[in-house]
Formats: structure tokens, sequence, C-alpha cells
């Protein structure tokens, strides 16, 4: 791996500075065959006798917190460059900054890099599946050739870091007989202590048994909330899928943990005001296909991208114990009539064309300005940057010039529309990841050493890589 680490951080404004504020949908290929999903483990609270991992809930103290936010009328701007930032990276999948200023990154193969202004190094290489390899840059991939859409996941931070040294990590792996008594794939939601001479050697699990896939639909995003909580989104492992012969609808499973959006609180326990949908008291929302991205809105409004079959992919503003649909036999398409008529929650985007959108941020920083107050989806398959200008259906629209698409049917959300814009299509190729960070700048990262870049171009040899985006 190849890094001017200096230039990096002193670029980031964290140099010396000590405290600052997959999926390309699938319905789609009979190449996979699915596993069997298994039972996640039980509620109980994880034992940690070395750190308090309590955390207050108040939103009021979160940075972004801003009630009377408001959406931006005018068309976002779409001329922007990019700068690469770190290259050589193996298939990275997420990233996030510590409260004081560390930032980390998970590759699926397995591995959890720390950069900050003293040092960068591996802080852990948790035991993923083999298929998530990568293959290196001017390698043909081809579809599955590279492997899966698991391995080492989503990661977020505790929020009182570095006091409490811990960062969360979600990963599939090989089952075990002591979790199912079987050879499935499971996920797994285990912690770290990064300030310990080998912190691989602290991993406590939080949650292990989540119904996983070696191929596909696992997930699996990570975030701490505007009140603290660690929400975590979760695939249905394929248990729905009528191109590979399986309809297990375990989404609509509320004693499942596949297809879902669970809320806990840092110690994988459920927070006593979760709603009461029955089954798991973890389970915030259910009824997900493959949700890979969560993020807020400043006044603490969850949304939630998914990978969608057959294009249909989906941006959804969360509302507490809802059912988004997915899962029961013959609603595979979720159009138009699948949601007339029923109860479930309603998408504000539902795509013609797929995006296949992963991690997103509403983006609150001022480094793009004309992007403030805005939606920012990565794209894998569509090989672009998604700009989602979400406006309330009872107030004055976005403009939707300069391109932009509006979804505003009347049997999408009712509360909410969106204006749909692209940039940097096919410039970076398969966006995994956009996040801002605490100077309000803009990071994306790249997953082209995945086998599934479309064209001849990617991989490139600085791949993967992470990006800073600014104005042209």
């Amino acid at each position: 791996m190849r890094s001017n680490r200096r230039t990096f951080l002193a670029s980031l404004g964290l140099a010396g500075l000590t405290s600052v504020a997959g999926c390309t949908s699938f319905g789609d290929s009979d190449e996979a065959t699915p596993s069997e999903t298994t039972p996640q483990t039980s509620v109980d609270p994880v034992d940690d006798d070395q750190y308090d991992l309590a955390v207050t809930h108040d939103a009021e103290n979160w940075t972004e917190y801003d009630p009377e936010w408001k959406h931006p009328v005018d068309p976002p701007e779409l001329d922007v460059t990019t700068e690469t930032v770190i290259e050589g990276l193996k298939i990275p999948w997420d990233l996030a900054f510590a409260p004081n200023g560390d930032l980390f990154i998970t590759e699926r193969v397995g591995r959890i890099s720390r950069y900050s202004a003293d040092d960068m190094e591996t802080v852990a290489t948790p035991d993923v599946i083999d298929h998530a390899d990568s293959i290196a840059p001017g390698e043909e991939g081809g579809w599955w050739e590279a492997g899966s859409e698991g391995g080492l996941m989503g990661l977020a931070v505790h929020p009182n870091y570095p006091d409490v040294p811990l960062v969360y990590a979600i990963y599939t792996r090989k089952d075990e007989p002591a979790v199912s008594g079987g050879d499935d794939f499971v996920n797994r939601l285990s912690y770290f202590d990064v300030s310990a001479d080998d912190p691989g050697e602290t991993e406590t699990v939080v949650i292990d048994g989540i119904p996983g896939n070696e191929i596909i639909h696992n997930g699996a995003r990570l975030a701490f909330g505007p009140e603290n909580y660690l929400w975590v989104t979760t695939g249905d492992a394929a248990s729905v899928n009528p191109d590979l012969g399986t309809d297990k609808p375990l989404p609509q499973d509320t004693s499942s943990l596949a297809g879902k959006v669970l809320r806990l609180k840092p110690d994988g326990t459920a927070p006593a005001d979760n709603p009461a949908v029955g089954g798991d008291p973890r389970v915030y929302t259910y009824g997900h296909r493959n949700p890979q991205g969560i993020t807020f809105m400043p006044d603490t409004t969850p949304v939630e991208t998914e990978h969608g079959p057959s294009a249909h992919d989906e941006v959804n503003v969360l509302e507490a114990g809802e059912n988004y649909g997915w899962g029961p036999k013959g609603e595979r398409a979720r159009r138009a009539e699948t949601y007339r008529g029923s109860d479930y929650a309603r998408p504000v985007v539902n795509t013609e064309k797929t995006w296949a959108p992963p991690g997103a941020v509403f983006y609150t920083g001022d480094a793009v300005p004309s992007w403030q107050n805005r939606l920012l989806v990565g794209g894998l398959s569509s090989q672009r940057i998604n700009i989602v200008t979400v406006y309330p259906t009872d107030g004055e629209p976005a403009s939707a010039g300069n391109g932009g698409q509006r979804f505003d049917a009347d049997w999408m959300n009712a509360d909410y529309s969106a204006v749909h814009h692209t940039t940097l299509a096919d410039e970076l190729g398969r966006i995994r990841h956009i996040e801002q960070g605490p100077d309000g700048a803009l990071y994306a990262v790249t997953s082209n050493r995945d086998g599934r870049a479309k064209g001849d171009q990617f991989p490139r040899e600085a791949d993967d890589r992470l990006v800073r985006i600014t104005p042209a």
C-alpha cells in the first residue's frame, strides 16, 4: 500500500490535532447458491469490565443536530474533482472518523487499519470467509471470480473514543458448531480494543450468528447515530430469491435478524424505547432486502439505502417498527403494485434502473457547498455518485434542473419526495461508500478489486483508493 501519510493527515486538518468536534442488484444470476440461514445468539449484554460502554442519549449534543434544517431548492453543481489520498487498498468497505480525528478503514479481505497523525497501522485482521479475496490491478475479474459480497464490512467507532478505545466491525465467517451446529455462513458483530498491543486478541463478540451467505446479501453497515445508539443493517442472506429457488421470508420474521435495521446499545442489547414489533427487541425496522447504507438527517431522522431486485433500488426514511415490504412470495419486483393497497412503509426513491446503492452520508459540510443538506449515495454497478435531494412533500419542491430526476409518485412516501442527480460516472469505478470528514470534507472509497467493475479500465494500478472530493 502506498500512502503519503503526512500529506494525507495535513490535508484532513488532523495532523497534531487532539480534538475535533455491494453489491450490484441480484436477481440477477444463477451462478450462486444460497446457504441456509442460522439462528442468531441471545441478547445477553456483553461482559466487559475494562471499559464503561455506556453513552448518553441526548440528540441535542450531536454535533450535526439542526431540527430546523432546510433542504436546498437549487440543483447541485455536478462539476467536481477528486484527489487520491490513499491507494493500493484491497476492496475497502467502510471508513469512520473517530472523535479525536483518527481514521479507520475496513477492507473486505479482513483488515482494519487506523490512520492518525502519528502512525498508520493494521489494528486487526478478523478471520473472514475465503471468498472475500480481491483481484490485483490490471487483472480480469468476472462477476463471481473474485468472491462474494461478504467479508469484513461495516465499521463504527465508540462515541467516547479514545477514552473507550473500541472499534466495532461486522464480518462474514464460516459458522461453527458452537453457534448453529451446521456449516453455514453467518455474520458476526464484534468490537476490538485498538489501544492494546494486539487488538486482534481483544475481540469481544457483540452478536454472533446473524444469518449470512457466502456469496450475496449480507448487508452490513454500522453507524453510531445522533443519540449514540449503534445502528446495524443486515441483508436477507439470499433467503428470498426466486431465481435461486429460495423463498424463506426471514425479513418478515421479527425474531430473525435477517433483512433488518437494528438499533442497539453499545453492549448489543436493545434500548428500552425500541419499537415493540414482536420477536427480537433489537429490531428497529424489518422487511429489507440488502441494505448497505444508514445515515441521518440533521433533525435525527434515519435514512437507509437498499439494493433492490433487478433495479428497484430504494432510499427509505425509516420509521420505528415499520415493515419495508421485502420477503413475501411474489413481491420481489417491489413496484407500484407491490405497495398500493398494502401496509408497507413506502420508499422515497424506487429506481427503474439500477444504482446498486451501498454506503451513504447525509452531507452537512461546506467543502462542496452546493451538496450541503443532500443525501450522497455511492454507486457500485452504476459507477457514480448519486446526489439525492430529499424534501417534504408539503414544502417547496427541489429543482430537477441540471438533469435531475424527480421521485414523487402517488404510491411512494407521503411525507417526502426526492430529486436525483449524478456525477463522476465511470471516473472512479465502483464507489463503495461516501463519508464526511470532521473538517466537512468529503471522502469516498472504491471497490474495483472485487471483480465486478464494468469495462476494461478498472481496476487501475492505483486501485482501490480513498479519494477526497472537491469542487472543480
